[in-house]
């Protein structure tokens, strides 16, 4: 038999923005989420899950997403139960980071801080689907959290952490993309820029990879109203990217023009330096200063994170995040945070759409039991039982075919073991299917001789000795 490799393949379906994986691509997603969840738990963060629904008040308290909010509501309502206030009407929560807030407010009295968790789970978003923008996906969040206050080492933990669990997978190489709002905004402060202009100017230059450099220029211009000179220098601020922490803080100081460096500015450089300083030692290559990352949401303080796979930079940023000063607040304790997360539907779509990967089986099973005929089929169920019971998956032969049909049936899901119950008193054996050795075998003591074969596997696509193949 030759070794197969199943294609990894999305299902087919006319409402688009919800992804459904036929059962390669799943075992990928399961694979993916697994590896992710042992790095997090490896670096002392634990899981949670927060509830879908949130109060429509807390869902567009920043006013940027109140679009994209899923509203959620019965049928057949009682009378009265309809409601226009956003406190008490409910909808799925658009992102994991405005329920880990409230998770934290509520729970503040009995976490233990600096509190490091993960959340690997389902958000919702009404946008428009597109390629690797969905309505329904999962995100993968990792953030610490302290109460008052919370170290500058935290934020290079965070992309390094992330770094090493995305290196983990079977993908292209991803590098992180670093820089601190403090830095962009004591450079526009240096420059003159009004505080009611920064928000914009911030908003505009996040589209410089969208939209190029001239239209950047125009827009800030044109639009937000800065002079030309002005915005010439926030395009050389844009510009500036490398590992090395001295050559950046002096291509910033030089971009500045003779401008005298504001306090913020100085402070966001050095926070950068220290980042790439303990990253460079720690795990080199891993992440870049990019000063044209602005990061617009509101709440981003300081640090802040986009990452890009290697041969696949026009997906945009595969994980993002950054420093917020006041994740949440109760009024008398804040709860400063750092987190960074990642689009896991949206990177899976790419790895699954692009055909990087391929899986060795579809099915969890490693070994079929083959039924010599319905009178014996018991025997056939105990056979697997006593696999099962020593945790090797094992299914059942649905008819008692001639062996051939039997062995087909195995061969067509990629299942690599066939077992034969022995005959009148002869012992049982089992046949490699891929290499046709058969041996006499004993369900109590049975292993495979390559224990990989008892899960299915990932391959690059065509890898050396795996020929891709479509399965039922």
């Amino acid at each position: 038999m030759r070794t197969m490799a199943v294609q990894v393949r999305q299902a087919q379906s006319s409402l688009s923005g919800f992804p459904e994986w036929l059962p390669a691509a799943r075992i990928v997603e399961e694979h993916f989420i697994d590896t992710l969840r042992r790095t997090f738990e490896l670096h002392g963060f634990c899981g949670i899950e927060t509830r879908a629904v949130e109060p429509l008040s807390e869902l567009t308290r920043k006013g940027e997403t109140s679009k994209e909010v899923y509203l959620l509501s019965r049928l057949q309502a009682d009378p009265g139960e309809e409601t226009t206030d956003p406190a008490k009407q409910l909808g799925l929560h658009f992102d994991l980071t405005v329920p880990f807030a409230r998770y934290v407010l509520d729970n503040a009295g009995t976490l233990h801080f600096p509190f490091k968790r993960y959340q690997i789970q389902k958000v919702w978003r009404g946008e428009r689907p597109q390629e690797g923008r969905f309505r329904e996906f999962i995100q993968a969040d990792i953030d610490v959290v302290g109460d008052g206050s919370l170290p500058l080492y935290h934020d290079v933990e965070m992309p390094l952490v992330m770094h090493e669990a995305l290196s983990a997978l079977p993908i292209p190489a991803v590098t992180i993309h670093v820089s601190n709002r403090k830095v962009a905004q004591g450079f526009y402060q240096a420059l003159g820029i009004g505080e009611e202009q920064l928000a914009e100017v911030l908003r505009v230059v996040d589209k410089l990879d969208k939209i190029g450099a001239g239209r950047v220029a125009t827009e800030l211009v044109d639009v937000v109203g800065i002079t030309p000179a002005q915005a010439g220098a926030a395009l050389r601020l844009a510009e500036i990217s490398g590992a090395d922490p001295e050559q950046v803080r002096a291509d910033v100081l030089a971009a500045l023009s003779g401008a005298a460096p504001t306090e913020l500015l100085l402070q966001g450089l050095d926070e950068l330096s220290e980042l790439l300083c303990s990253a460079g030692r720690r795990r080199p290559g891993a992440i870049v200063a990019d000063l044209k990352i602005a990061r617009g949401l509101d709440y981003y303080t300081g640090t802040v994170y986009e990452s890009f796979m290697a041969g696949h930079e026009d997906l945009g940023s595969v994980c993002s995040g950054g420093r917020y000063d006041s994740l949440a607040s109760d009024g008398k304790r804040t709860f400063p945070g750092v987190g960074i997360s990642i689009g896991l539907s949206r990177l899976l779509a790419r790895v699954i759409g692009a055909g990087m990967l391929e899986v060795t089986r579809a099915v969890p099973t490693a070994v079929l039991v083959a039924v010599t005929d319905e009178a014996h089929r018991g025997a056939s169920d105990s056979i697997a039982d006593a696999l099962r019971s020593r945790g090797i998956a094992a299914d059942v032969s649905p008819t008692a075919a001639k062996y051939g049909k039997q062995i087909r049936f195995a061969d067509r899901r990629g299942i690599p073991y066939v077992w034969f119950p022995g005959a009148d008193g002869e012992p049982d054996s089992v046949k490699d299917i891929r290499s046709g050795e058969q041996v006499r075998s004993d369900a109590a003591t049975w292993i495979p001789s390559d224990e990989a074969d008892l899960a299915p596997r990932l391959h690059p696509a065509g890898e050396a000795g795996i020929q891709a193949g479509e399965r039922d």
